[in-house]
């Protein structure tokens, strides 16, 4: 499945210049990782966003906000933001910051 190379480059450019994250390709898209750990990316069209098991219902509560199954299985701490959601970059940049947030806080790799 390819992946919106549009959303990658809008994110890129919110991340800026983090010596602390890097891009890697997975999952068939592109992730971000914050310290060795995955923070955001995207599948398809859609950002991925890990808000962590305790930050869970809050985030799907969300409008345009679902489960973030790869397998068919709900892989548990992440969520996906569909398109029209993240479609204004405070909506995108405040996203990425749950991500990059809760990726903090995991001990680095």
């Amino acid at each position: 499945m390819a992946y919106s190379e549009e959303l990658a480059q809008r994110i890129r450019v919110r991340i800026g210049s983090n010596p602390n994250v890097v891009e890697k390709k997975m999952f068939g898209g592109v992730a971000f990782m914050n310290q060795g750990n995955m923070a955001v990316g995207v599948s398809g069209n859609e950002l991925m966003v890990r808000v962590g098991l305790e930050g869970y219902d809050a985030a799907i509560a969300d409008p345009g906000v679902r489960d973030f199954d790869l397998t068919g299985k709900r892989m548990k701490g992440w969520v996906l933001v569909d398109s029209q959601t993240i479609a204004a970059n405070n909506d995108l940049r405040g996203w990425i910051n749950v991500g990059m947030d809760f990726a903090g806080t995991l001990p680095p790799k």
